[in-house]
């Protein structure tokens, strides 16, 4: 098969790793990729949103499946633009990939199938009196979550009240621009964070290896969110007792309810969970890969990924098996200085042809017009290490570190300081 993948992370690559290992693999193009998707298979200059580019490129390469990394090009409906072309797109269809596009529209999947989440209530600006009012009733810490997409920033927890009630004002009036044109404001959980990853075909599922990730800028989960420092997996308080209840509770009619609605979905289901109290609730629903959880639950699965990409859509799925690695792996993120608010680009980056026993997976890194490695972005590498427990994987990928060097290089030290 002729394969495109959409996105330039450290997901992509990590996921390129695994694709361009495949035998049913004949040519890897990574649109538009980094300078380590390059070792992997051909970058290619197309926008991710660009359908009609991306289709005369797929005509032209004899594409038959494109694989979509991250979201918007799902929410803005690639795979309904693909659905009357001879190519396979993984990942839901537009109205399915609202459960990750809108808090709203996940919200009321949750309440209509049952699923564990927090208390909730929806407000515009319309109903902007509503919502302050509903907030003086309510005992903090408050969760006010933007509707839409905002990269990753659209969720605000605030300790005071009155804080609240002129956040929740602020994001009615534009803060996130049409993202924020609907605030969710939800209960505070207090309780631990996992993600579980589901394959469906919007009948069948098969859950790879759960994680942890880290979103926190600072040491001991201090400061702004990040789009992620650091994961780990397996995660260790996630016993049999516990993965029974996600099954059950959560995994099951999830897929049922996306098999009861008619949502067109072959892809990933990312479920953010909490757990309170020996009790898994979701936050919320992805329609792909998080990243860095990616490089943390790829590496530990044994499986071929096209093989069960071709088995969303060919019924065969439910006859697959999961096969993974009983090591730990964790991974590191390193940061542009300043990130997640004002950075740098463009500072050159040496010490990766050091690194032994590590993988280090690209985020924001690409070759500048000498040739030479230099960031590109916020989050820059993933240095992800495979071990017999966590504490072993993370002191080596804390010891490959060292051996990288870019100005003002940052990464957090405690990656799974809690567990």
């Amino acid at each position: 098969m002729n394969i495109l993948l959409l996105g330039s992370g450290g997901r992509e690559h990590a996921l390129s790793w695994n694709i361009s290992k495949s035998e049913k693999c004949d040519q890897l193009f990574i649109a538009p990729g980094n300078a380590g998707t390059e070792k992997l298979g051909s970058n290619v200059n197309l926008a991710i949103n660009d359908f009609e580019a991306i289709d005369q490129f797929c005509t032209a390469q004899k594409i038959d499946m494109i694989v979509v990394g991250p979201e918007d090009p799902l929410v803005n409906g690639i795979v309904d633009f693909f659905e009357n072309k001879d190519i396979k797109v993984v990942g839901p269809a537009k109205l399915a990939a609202q459960l990750e596009g809108s808090k709203a529209f996940a919200k009321d999947f949750m309440a209509r199938h049952n699923i564990p989440t927090a208390v909730y209530k929806e407000f515009t600006s319309e109903t902007l009196a509503e919502g302050l009012k509903y907030l003086d009733q309510k005992d903090g810490p408050y969760v006010l979550k933007a509707d839409g997409l905002a990269a990753g920033k659209g969720v605000i927890i605030l300790q005071e009240k009155e804080e609240a009630k002129v956040a929740l004002e602020k994001m009615l009036n534009g803060q996130f621009g049409a993202a924020s044109e609907k605030v969710v404001v939800e209960d505070f959980l207090d309780g631990i964070e996992f993600s579980v990853f589901v394959l469906t075909d919007g009948v069948s599922y098969k859950i790879l290896p759960e994680a942890k990730d880290y979103k926190k800028i600072g040491e001991g989960d201090k400061g702004l969110n990040t789009g992620g420092m650091g994961a780990i997996s397996p995660v260790p308080f996630v016993d049999e007792a516990l993965w029974k209840k996600v099954e059950e509770r959560i995994i099951k009619p999830t897929i049922a309810g996306i098999n009861t609605d008619k949502l067109n979905y072959k892809g990933f289901v990312f479920i953010g969970l909490i757990n309170v109290g020996g009790e898994p609730l979701v936050i919320e629903y992805n329609c792909r890969m998080g990243d860095p959880e990616t490089e943390v639950v790829i590496p530990r699965m044994q499986n071929d990924l096209l093989d069960l990409f071709e088995s969303l859509f060919d019924g065969s799925l439910s006859e697959k098996e999961i096969y993974t690695k009983s090591s730990f792996a964790t991974t590191v993120m390193l940061v542009s200085g300043g990130y997640p608010e004002a950075y740098e680009k463009g500072k050159e980056i040496t010490g990766i042809d050091r690194v032994e026993t590590s993988m280090v997976f690209y985020a924001g890194a690409k070759k500048d017009a000498s040739s030479k490695l230099v960031t590109s972005g916020g989050r820059v590498l993933a240095v992800t290490t495979l071990g017999s427990s966590m504490k072993e994987a993370l002191q080596t990928s804390y010891q490959n570190i060292e051996k990288i060097k870019f100005e003002k290089m940052n990464y957090r030290k405690d990656i799974g300081f809690d567990l």
